[in-house]
């Protein structure tokens, strides 16, 4: 058995200007799965266009735009070694470092775009961490505002989706060459409270060539860990 749904994403969440982000698609995907799921993006998300989502019992599910496949997932678990937890003074610290600040090949990225005004944008602009023993750590504050909520006091799932996704760019693209979500899968530990101050990181876990593998993590004010993913980004062909 099977259901059928439609996602449209607003043209507020975008990353590249004409599709979504990521990290919030993949998340808004995740969040029709009664499973823990990876998504696999096939190509960019469309925005402001009705998209046909087909939930199965299994858990697994298939949006498509047209004839087109635009992501499928499929139950999976994560388990990913999260590194210490880094401190709101460091986080502060490193996003001043964040090269997207400089130069931003998507400045109106929902997630971390510059272009974007608080309320807006999640504003997440993760810089290196320095002195750390993880080479490449990469970090970042947030507070999310009311429009993330579900109307409960807490963040919409796909809204911690979304900062987990951005981070993990930076972790993997430092000399700033563009690369876009493949795959993701989060888990979420807890939801955030709206307004909670948090911390999000992310590192390079491997990869080869243009295809590369990032982990992030969210921990919120009591620097708890909250959220955890594991991300494939796939840099374009330069043809």
């Amino acid at each position: 058995m099977s259901a059928t749904t439609l996602l449209t994403v607003s043209p507020r969440f975008c990353g590249p200007p004409a599709s979504a982000n990521g990290g919030y698609f993949t998340g808004l995907v995740a969040s029709l799965s009664r499973a823990p799921v990876r998504v696999r993006l096939r190509r960019p998300p469309p925005l402001a266009a009705a998209m046909p989502a087909v939930v199965s019992d299994d858990g697994r599910v298939v949006v498509r735009h047209g004839e087109l496949v635009v992501a499928e997932a499929a139950p999976e678990e994560l388990d990913l070694s999260v590194p210490p937890a880094v401190s709101r003074l460091e986080a502060v610290e490193a996003s001043l470092r964040c090269r997207g600040l400089q130069h931003h090949v998507f400045p109106r990225c929902f997630v971390c775009g510059p272009q974007r005004g608080r309320g807006d944008g999640l504003r997440i602009f993760a810089g290196e961490v320095l002195g750390r023993d993880e080479p490449g750590l990469v970090a970042a504050p947030w507070i999310p505002d009311s429009s993330l909520g579900l109307g409960d006091g807490r963040v919409a799932p796909q809204f911690m989706w979304a900062a987990l996704d951005c981070p993990g760019y930076f972790a993997i693209a430092p000399d700033g060459r563009v690369a876009l979500l493949a795959e993701h899968v989060a888990r979420i530990e807890r939801r955030l409270r709206i307004d909670e101050p948090a911390v999000v990181i992310g590192w390079r876990i491997g990869g080869e060539g243009r295809v590369q593998e990032a982990g992030t993590a969210l921990f919120g004010e009591d620097g708890d860990l909250v959220a955890r993913a594991r991300a494939t980004w796939i840099e374009p062909r330069r043809d």
